[in-house]
């Protein structure tokens, strides 16, 4: 992950599929679905394309939920000043 919590390699989404060590990688220092390995015989290798789309879907969730953050202060600054407070007492808040 990013400094902002954003997905960015598909390690962030392989910790979401199993709990505990079930994948580690055959070089460390090249941590690529080529390098990808299953520690654990009961779990399935996913395929290249599933860690992409996997990868893909929690970023674009982590967008959606930045975004609607950001609607909402929006929308909630507008409704208190439609009740009439001052840019500064709605910074205040």
């Amino acid at each position: 992950m990013d400094n902002n919590g954003k997905a960015n390699h598909i390690e962030d989404y392989l910790v979401t599929l199993h709990t505990g060590q079930w994948f580690g990688w055959s070089d460390p220092k090249n941590k690529v679905y080529d390098n990808l390995i299953i520690l654990d015989d009961t779990k399935d290798k996913p395929t290249e394309q599933q860690c992409v789309d996997g990868l893909e879907q929690l970023q674009s969730n982590f967008d959606a939920v930045k975004t609607q953050k950001a609607n909402d202060k929006t929308s909630a600054q507008n409704k208190l000043k439609a009740l009439g407070l001052t840019d500064a007492e709605i910074e205040a808040l």
